[in-house]
C-alpha cells in the first residue's frame, strides 16, 4: 500500500467513526447532503456533518441553512464538523450559509510509538469512582476559560459546577457508558480535587481522545499530556489500532507529538460568528 493509499484508508476510518460514534445516544436526521445528530439525554451536544450515504449529493448552502434552522428550533448549537481532505466542498457551502470556519490539526498516533509512562496523579476511573462527577464537570470549567495560560478558576469553581450539574443525569449516563465500554474516562486527582480529565470513545478498533481539559489554576504542569497518555495506554491495551484526536492549534499539536501523534489532516468546525450567537 502506498503512503497516499494508507492516508486515504486512515481518513476513511476516521470518517466512519465520526458518523458512528453519536448514533448510540443521538437521533439521526437527514437533510440532503448533511446528517444532523440530535443528542437524546444528557451530555455534550452533537453536530451536523457530511452524510456518508452513497446517494448523498455534494454539500450545498441550502442544506446548511436548513440544518441551521433545525438546530435553532431544537435549541442546539449551530455546529458543523468535517475533515477538509475528505469533503473539500463543505467549507464553501457553510461559508456561503454565513458560518465561520476554524481549522484544527487532525492527528493520529503512530502505532510504533512507545507506550506513555504513567503519571502518579492520573488514573482511569471506573463507574463507581468517587471523582467521576468532578471529572465530568471539569471540562465545563476548563473550556469556559479557553487557552493554556494559568488562570484563577480552581477547586471552588469546579465544586460549583459539580453542584449545578448534580441532577442533570450526566453521571448515571456516563456510568452506563463506562460499564458498557463505550467511554473510558481518565483524571488527574490532587489533594482530593480533580485537576484534569479527558476521555476516549472506542468504536470497534478506532477511538478518539476528546474533552481533555485542565483546571485553569493547574495549567502548565503537563497534566493534559499525562491524562492523554493514560487514555492512549488504555486504548492500546484494549487492542484499538487507530487512536486520533483534534488539537486546538499548532502549539497544542506539538505537545501531542510527544505521545506519537502525527498530523493526518485538518478538522474543520463551522459555527456562527461571535456577534450572531
Amino acid at each position: 500500500m502506498t503512503a497516499v493509499d494508507a492516508s486515504s484508508a486512515l481518513l476513511g476510518r476516521i470518517e466512519r467513526y465520526y458518523d458512528a460514534v453519536p448514533r448510540g445516544t443521538a437521533r439521526v436526521e437527514e437533510y440532503g447532503s448533511l446528517t444532523l445528530f440530535v443528542r437524546e439525554g444528557p451530555g455534550w451536544p452533537y453536530y451536523a456533518r457530511p452524510a456518508l450515504r452513497p446517494d448523498a449529493p455534494p454539500p450545498n448552502a441550502s442544506d446548511v441553512r436548513d440544518v441551521r434552522a433545525r438546530q435553532r428550533e431544537l435549541g442546539a448549537p449551530e455546529a458543523f464538523e468535517w475533515v477538509a481532505e475528505t469533503t473539500p466542498g463543505m467549507r464553501a457551502a457553510v461559508e456561503a450559509a454565513g458560518l465561520r470556519v476554524s481549522e484544527h490539526p487532525l492527528m493520529a498516533r503512530d502505532a510504533s510509538a512507545p507506550t506513555p509512562a504513567p503519571h502518579p496523579l492520573v488514573r482511569v476511573l471506573d463507574a463507581d469512582d468517587p471523582f467521576l462527577a468532578g471529572a465530568l464537570a471539569l471540562p465545563h470549567v476548563a473550556f469556559a476559560h479557553p487557552g493554556t495560560a494559568v488562570g484563577r478558576a480552581g477547586a471552588a469553581e469546579l465544586t460549583a459546577e459539580i453542584t449545578a450539574r448534580a441532577a442533570d443525569g450526566t453521571v448515571p449516563e456516563y456510568q452506563d457508558r463506562i460499564r458498557s465500554g463505550r467511554t473510558v474516562l481518565a483524571a488527574a486527582v490532587e489533594d482530593g480535587v480533580v485537576v484534569c480529565s479527558g476521555m476516549h470513545l472506542p468504536v470497534g478498533d478506532v477511538t478518539e481522545v476528546a474533552g481533555v481539559g485542565t483546571l485553569p489554576a493547574a495549567r502548565r504542569r503537563g497534566l493534559g499530556l499525562a491524562v492523554t497518555g493514560a487514555l492512549v495506554t488504555d486504548a492500546v491495551a484494549a487492542g484499538v489500532s487507530t487512536v486520533f484526536l483534534s488539537a486546538g492549534d499548532d502549539d497544542v499539536a506539538r505537545v501531542y507529538a510527544r505521545l506519537g501523534f502525527r498530523p493526518v489532516g485538518t478538522a474543520l468546525i463551522a459555527s456562527p460568528a461571535a456577534d450572531e450567537r
